[in-house]
């Protein structure tokens, strides 16, 4: 297993991992916390993948990829708070002023799971903000206390997987996913 994690430039490759299998298809396609809950609402089928597609193509991509030999396997969303749904959630606390940047998706395709992918996305994602000049990076994971999360909701990683990545706990949230609460967790990158 040859791992590079790149930030998400391509954008058939990030259709791979967060797109539909039809492309008419309103599903995620990780922008729920990407863009206001009312214009992700609204928009539809095709119209989301060319938004990822403009996304994609600005100076700083949505998140990145982890390729193994060349074939895109994962994909981590990160981008400024300030951008995303989180600068206005209620249940997610700000803890203060420094623009942090918020790791919100970390995806692995089936039949790669279980192989460690989810830690070098987080790092590559933490990579992706630092170069961006992140001054911390803040992550929303359930604290499962080591209990099995439904696939379909472990999106959002746990705190065990942030933890071993460097980040604390800075904030207990009114958020819970799946039955678990979520955390903020953050890592500063200041030092």
């Amino acid at each position: 297993m040859t791992i590079e994690v790149r930030p998400a430039t391509v954008f058939e490759d990030v259709a791979t991992l967060v797109g539909p299998k039809r492309p008419d298809a309103t599903v995620c396609w990780c922008l729920s916390y990407r863009i206001p809950s009312a214009r992700n609402t609204a928009l539809r089928g095709e119209a989301r993948g060319e938004l990822v597609r403009e996304l994609v193509a600005q100076d700083v991509p949505p998140g990145v990829l982890a390729y193994d030999d060349g074939e895109p396997v994962g994909w981590a969303a990160v981008h400024p708070r300030a951008d995303t749904g989180f600068a206005r959630n209620r249940r997610i606390p700000r803890l203060d002023e420094l623009p942090v940047w918020s790791l919100w998706c970390v995806r692995v395709r089936p039949g790669h799971r279980g192989r460690g992918l989810a830690h070098h996305l987080v790092a590559g994602a933490v990579e992706l903000a630092r170069e961006h000049g992140a001054p911390a990076v803040e992550a929303y994971p359930v604290d499962n206390r080591g209990a099995k999360v439904d696939l379909t909701m472990a999106y959002v990683g746990t705190r065990s997987l942030f933890e071993r990545a460097g980040f604390t706990k800075a904030a207990d949230t009114t958020s819970v996913l799946n039955g678990f609460p979520r955390v903020l967790m953050r890592l500063d990158l200041r030092s």
